[in-house]
């Protein structure tokens, strides 16, 4: 009797001893820290019809999975397996679990991108801008920008497409597709045009993408924010007397040499549609996505009898602004010598 008590204890003793191992290759298994991030901030991309394997190996490239085992059990166990990987862009952090790191890659817990878009010239620049920041490549959102009938309904044509782009910082998931960026932009292009502003763009007889034309001129004629309101109000005064606007910016563009520091004779004949020394009015659309206190430099533009304006022979950025073109030959006089003294061609 008391032989069979001593077995009956010992294989007691025995059982607990498997379940306390199990229990503790379990805990270890899921809870202990098994994730090493390189850097303070480490993300992982994960494409589409990724495998678990090439998962695996893409987290590697960011942090350093130390057991891979018990990374892939664990996997294994919550069904986290070839074809139900989720592609994303997701945050690593140092001491993750396998636990942790499973169950954000296993139900899609993104990192959003913080998608900016800033100093932009061409559509190209930007959809190449874009297409570094999220999965959509810059085909694809080049394809939708040209789209005429897509942007037909947002009042848009390829040539302003552009105007649709507020740049300002906004969070969008990494796997975003062009077609989803642009209706996350239209978004933003409705809120960005409240009815106060759309009032302002009717009291000069212009469209919103019009505005934003107009602002990406400006912008490109000073940095120098103080004078955006007179150079815009400028060029209003000449398109209500339907005088050329004559904007070396628009050269500039319609020569696509956004570097040269001196306009010629030469450039001006260039015959394009963007080129205000050969049209009249507005180029059929911007010449830069133009940002947000730029198109209101344009909505709240001064009020002034200015029609001519030239860089100021200090180089500092600013202008001189003349009413009259007598006075505008003196001061392009005085920047004209100021070239050939520095000897800039």
């Amino acid at each position: 009797m008391i032989k069979r008590k001593k077995i009956l204890t010992s294989f007691i003793i025995i059982v607990l001893a498997i379940v306390l191992m199990g229990g503790g290759f379990f805990m270890y298994t899921f809870f202990a820290p098994n994730i090493t991030a390189k850097s303070e901030n480490s993300f992982v991309y994960i494409y589409p019809d990724y495998t678990v394997n090439q998962a695996v190996a893409q987290i590697n490239k960011v942090a350093k999975i130390k057991n891979v085992a018990t990374f892939n059990f664990v996997a294994k166990q919550m069904k986290y397996t070839d074809g139900k990987v989720r592609a994303g862009r997701y945050a690593i952090s140092n001491r993750m679990t396998n636990l942790e790191l499973v169950r954000r890659l296993r139900n899609g817990q993104q990192t959003p991108v913080n998608l900016t878009f800033n100093n932009i010239r061409t559509k190209e620049q930007l959809a190449g801008r874009l297409s570094e920041q999220l999965i959509a490549d810059s085909l694809s959102i080049i394809t939708l920008l040209n789209d005429t009938n897509f942007l037909q309904g947002l009042g848009l044509t390829p040539e302003t497409a552009i105007t649709l782009f507020i740049p300002n910082t906004y969070e969008m998931y990494w796997t975003a597709s062009a077609s989803a960026l642009l209706k996350r932009m239209e978004k933003e292009y409705r809120a960005f045009w409240t009815p106060e502003r759309l009032k302002k763009a009717k009291q000069i007889s212009l469209s919103p993408p019009e505005v934003a034309t107009l602002a990406s001129i400006v912008e490109e004629e000073t940095n120098y924010q103080p004078e955006r309101p007179v150079v815009a109000g400028l060029y209003i005064n000449r398109l209500r007397k339907n005088i050329k606007l004559q904007a070396d910016p628009t050269v500039k563009y319609a020569n696509a040499d956004f570097n040269l520091r001196r306009v010629l004779n030469t450039h001006l004949k260039t015959q394009s549609p963007y080129n205000t020394y050969q049209n009249f009015g507005l180029p059929p659309g911007p010449i830069r996505v133009a940002s947000t206190k730029g198109i209101d430099a344009v909505l709240n533009y001064e009020h002034h009898n200015y029609l001519f304006m030239c860089a100021k022979e200090t180089f500092d950025g600013t202008h001189n602004f003349a009413a009259t073109y007598a006075e505008h030959q003196q001061n392009a006089r005085r920047y004209q010598q100021a070239l050939n003294q520095r000897n800039i061609q």
